[in-house]
């Protein structure tokens, strides 16, 4: 199995802004991701971003990136774009490791990875794991998934899925947002509009499952710790760094 992993980075996110070059304990974020993905078994490892002052810290570090459009609306488009420019195969596997996951575990790249080569019908595959906190499940930024019988994603949602999870505490997965596509798949990905589906809940893999694309669904092999979105987050995955130091595979 060959798969190419792409790191989709943008300097302006709203809550955090410049968050792909914030400090974490001596090095920027986007070069935690960068090592862990390296850590994996993937042949090459991309960052992609439009912003050169992203592009200068990851070619200060050593790493490979690709300068991409500015008018992408989310980092599918940016990771298809990719791909074209480097004119991989249509069953080429590309993961999308997002680039403030400092702490994603090499572990979890290959495997997902490995459950869309093991899936031929998928043409998407992600991660979830089980919560039982209340707090979590009713947490609109924690997306949840409901599967069927052999793994396949039936739903996402931001809302309490299923039904009754947040007062039984139990039956409640939540989904880790680490892809893997086939090329074949982005590019039909990228040609469809976003549907209503995926307006509302401001989730694209929603477009995936109206279109049709079955996404398969595994529990991740490892914990995988939270990504950063806030200052509260930033400060969290500081601490835990301090804990455990650099990735391992």
């Amino acid at each position: 199995m060959k798969f190419t992993v792409v790191i989709p980075a943008r300097f302006g996110a709203s809550r955090l802004p410049g968050k792909p070059l914030v400090d974490l304990n001596g090095k920027p974020m986007i070069q935690h991701v960068y090592e862990r993905a390296q850590q994996s078994d993937a042949d090459a490892v991309y960052v992609a971003t439009d912003d050169e002052r992203i592009r200068d810290a990851v070619e200060q570090f050593g790493g490979s990136v690709i300068m991409t459009e500015s008018t992408h609306r989310s980092g599918t488009d940016r990771i298809h774009e990719v791909a074209t420019r480097l004119e991989l195969d249509d069953d080429r596997l590309v993961v999308n490791v997002q680039g403030d996951e400092p702490l994603i575990p090499p572990a979890a790249i290959n495997q997902v990875a490995a459950n869309l080569d093991s899936n031929p019908e998928a043409g998407i595959a992600s991660l979830y794991e089980a919560v039982t906190d209340r707090d979590e499940i009713e947490d609109p930024h924690a997306v949840k998934v409901v599967v069927d019988v052999n793994g396949f994603a039936l739903y996402f949602s931001r809302s309490t899925i299923p039904y009754g999870s947040s007062v039984q505490a139990r039956n409640c997965l939540r989904h880790i947002g680490i892809y893997a596509y086939r090329v074949e798949t982005l590019k039909r990905f990228v040609a469809w509009p976003p549907g209503e589906l995926e307006v509302q809940e401001k989730l694209e893999q929603l477009r995936a499952l109206y279109n049709g694309i079955r996404i398969h669904m595994a529990p991740a092999c490892s914990k995988v710790p939270p990504g950063i979105d806030t200052e509260r987050d930033l400060q969290l995955v500081r601490k835990l760094l301090a804990e455990i130091g650099p990735a391992v595979s």
